[in-house]
This record gives C-alpha cells, structure tokens and sequence, in this order.
C-alpha cells in the first residue's frame, strides 16, 4: 500500500482510540521487570497484521517484531519498554492499577503504545520501505537493565542497525514536544548496596557497642563528600542513598544496617573512579568505628549517547510534519539512566523525550500517568523518522 504523509497521519488517528485503549489497559495490568508475561502476550495479540513478523523470545518476556521492505539491508530499529515499577498507584484514574504495590509510573505502558501503534502503521507500508524496521518492546529496563542481555542476546544482529531509536514521557515539558541533544542525552548510573556490621546493645550504653547506624551516617556524609572533594568540579556525579534499613527497637542498637543507592555521571572516565573510591570511603569509615562491612557496587546502565546524524534527521522530521515550535534542544543532558544506552553503544542512535505537559507529574511519583493526547505525535514521530533514516540511504 503507498501511503502519502497525510494518509499515514489519516490512518495513525483511525487507529488512535484502540491504541489509547491499549495504553489505558496496560496501565491497569502493570508487571515488573522480567515478569511481563501477561504484557507480552497483549502485545503479540495486537500485532497480527499482515507484514509483522513476530520472532520467537531472545529473554522470556521481549517482543520484536520484524517488518521487512524490499531492496537493501537498511534496518532502523524502534524501541519501547514494557515494565512498571514496584511503586502504589496514588491517582484513583478509571484504568488505576490492579496490582497491589505496582504501577507504570515512568511511561512504559504509553512507550509501548505508542510502538504498538507506529508498528501497525508500517507494516501497512512494508511495500514502500527500502528496508526493514525492527520493533522492540524491550522487558526489564528498571533496575535490572535487561536492554544488555537482550542485546547480547542477539536482538540487533539479523540486520543490524544503521539507527535505533527511543522515545520517552518527559513531564515538564510543553504537551506533544520533542527534545533531544547530541552526544551524552542520559548518565550511566551504578547501584550500590552496603552492608555494615558493628555490635549490638542496650540503648543506654552505647559505649559497649559498635553502633553501625552512626557509622552508616558517617560513611554516607563522607560518600556525599566525594563529588566535591575528590572528583573534579567539572565532572558531574550525583550520589543518592535511596533506602536505610537497621533496628527494630527504640532501645536496641542494632547488630547492622544495609544501605542501598545509586551513583549517576556522565563519561566512563569519571565512572571508573567510583568503585575505588567508594571502598575507600567505607573502609575507612567503618574500621575506625570498629566495624566490618560488606560493599556490592554493580555498574548496569552506560551513558547514553546520542549520534549526531540521527538527532539532525530526526529534528528535521519533527520540524516539517509536527511544526518548527515543537521542537526542543535540550541544553543539558538528563542524569536519569536508561538501558538503551546499550543500543546506541552498539549501533547509531538516539533517545528522545516526548512532553507530557508542564503540570504532568514527574516519573515514578505514584501519581504519574502518561498523557494519551500526546499519543498521536508520539507515533507520528517514530513512524516518520523510520522512514526518513531508511530513505537516506
């Protein structure tokens, strides 16, 4: 079928209701990382269309889809993630989560929307495309960064890719924009989880213990310490302990108490100072408290880096079919982490935001809720850029 630009935008809003259905039910059916099943299976059955090959899994719970053109081994590859958080929905919406202590909080139910729809509307196309797409809903990109194992995994091998692409909900932003940023777009972020043991003991008598929730307060202020005291003030590093766990008791010192956390930066050279110094820090701390200690430091999310011939191809479909004014150039990278760093490591691409709207809540607030009125530009946008990067070559 030979589609014009207004006969794709035509048939992207006859296809707009069932795709904001879709959105609205997966928000309600919300799963965590790595146990999409049921997500899974509500994405294999929207896509049955002529022209959409379904591969079998690479993981359990991914889905890719192949849409094959004619002519050339040109590929660009869409991706979406499908995951939610383990957060309690706080927004009493029709479509609210059914699952106790889950939700999508940061987009993922309108990501894959969005591709679900932008899917159907080219393998509509597959005639006219001088080449493929490749279209990934991707499990697992919280917390666990599945992105590296499905990518491992051989998702972008057969074709690879000349571009991958992304698109996310970004609160704040004016409703239906588009922004992005060449070069570094998103940090790399490491998880880190501590482990400190001292002595425990009767709280009126800390003089015979080895209390580790104050050694856990001393090595934090210290960790806190190292972005402006031991790494240049040129390299951005933001290091956030996220939970505290020791005690049970108002009258008990605690045997130990585990923290856990999270270090973004921007460039591999400032990353690989951090674990060194991280076990710097807790050692010192904690042998001159008398207690030992235990540091795991995982380094699962790379920066993400955006392929300055992507974004100009991409900015420019944004300006001919959405409008000059829709587009933004983000003055700064983000420094929230995402697993499709591990795609533009890999391959030429980039990640873009999509706006949900100046009052929209932020992502993974337990009252969040992706935007359907920006449904619409979001599938015109990946539906558009696939082709413009495919005809360039």
């Amino acid at each position: 079928m030979k589609l014009s630009v207004q006969a794709i935008k035509k048939e992207i809003q006859r296809i707009l209701p069932a795709v904001a259905s879709m959105r609205q039910h997966l928000h309600t059916h919300p799963e965590l990382a790595l146990q999409e099943y049921a997500t899974s299976r509500f994405i294999r059955e929207q896509l049955t269309a002529p022209g959409i090959d379904l591969l079998p899994p690479f993981l359990e719970t991914d889905v890719v889809a192949m849409i094959r053109g004619n002519g050339t081994d040109r590929n660009v590859t869409l991706r979406a993630d499908i995951d939610a958080l383990p957060i309690k929905e706080m927004t009493d919406l029709p479509y609210q989560s059914v699952a106790d202590g889950i939700m999508h909080a940061c987009g993922h139910d309108g990501h894959t929307a969005m591709l679900i729809g932008a899917t159907l509307v080219l393998a509509a196309l597959n005639e006219q495309l001088p080449g493929s797409v490749r279209c990934v809903f991707q499990p697992g990109e919280e917390n666990v960064a599945a992105g590296k194992d499905l990518v491992a995994a051989g998702a972008l091998d057969t074709p690879k890719p000349d571009a991958v692409l992304a698109l996310h909900a970004w609160p704040g932003y004016p409703l239906g924009t588009i922004s992005s940023r060449t070069g570094t777009m998103m940090a790399a972020a490491d998880i880190f989880t501590i482990s400190i043991r001292g002595k425990g003991g009767h709280g009126s008598r800390p003089e015979c213990a080895v209390d580790p929730i104050l050694t856990a307060t001393k090595v934090i202020s210290s960790l806190y310490e190292l972005p402006s005291r031991r790494i240049g003030a040129l390299e951005p590093v933001v290091i956030t302990v996220c939970a505290i766990e020791g005690g049970s008791n108002a009258n008990v010192i605690p045997e130990e108490v585990l923290l856990q956390g999270s270090v973004r930066y921007l460039t591999r050279e400032t990353g690989a100072k951090l674990p060194e110094l991280f076990e710097e820090t807790v050692k010192f701390q904690c042998e001159a408290a008398g207690a030992s200690y235990q540091l795991d430091y995982d380094r699962p999310y790379l920066p993400t880096i955006n392929n300055v011939a992507v974004v100009a191809a991409c900015r420019e479909v944004v300006e001919t079919h959405l409008g000059k004014e829709r587009w933004l150039d983000l003055p700064q990278p983000s420094m929230g982490a995402e697993d499709f760093s591990y795609y533009t490591d890999r391959c030429p691409g980039a990640m873009f935001f999509l706006g949900m709207g100046e009052g929209c809540s932020q992502l993974h607030s337990n009252r969040f809720n992706f935007n359907d009125s920006a449904l619409e530009d979001g599938i015109l946008f990946l539906v558009m850029s696939a082709l413009k990067i495919l005809n360039q070559g």
